[in-house]
């Protein structure tokens, strides 16, 4: 892939994005696997959906990733929140949601 700078009109550029994009929601499929795998682990040893401790490591640890690469942390943190409450919905459909 081209990096930006060697973009040189709009037409490169939006295929540098759509390629990009195309690679990211590839991402996000693979990323839904391992979540449809913890379901399966989850069930084994009778975890709940939602584990608040691991949903704030998660944000930590890609907040500090998004410093570290020059992004705006609160952005990914966003992302990432949406992300997360997409990855418990799908776990709750099958394990339930968690009880008081």
């Amino acid at each position: 892939m081209k990096a930006p700078q060697d973009c040189h009109d709009m037409t490169e550029l939006r295929a540098a994005i759509d390629a990009l994009d195309a690679g990211i929601v590839a991402q996000l499929k693979a990323r839904a696997g391992y979540i449809d795998r913890a379901v399966e682990l989850k069930q084994g040893i009778g975890l709940p959906a939602r584990i608040d401790e691991r949903v704030e490591e998660v944000v930590a640890s890609v907040r500090a990733e998004a410093a570290a690469q020059a992004l705006d942390p609160d952005l990914v943190e966003d992302l990432w929140r949406r992300l997360i409450d997409w990855s418990i919905a799908r776990e709750e459909r099958i394990l339930g949601a968690a009880r008081p």
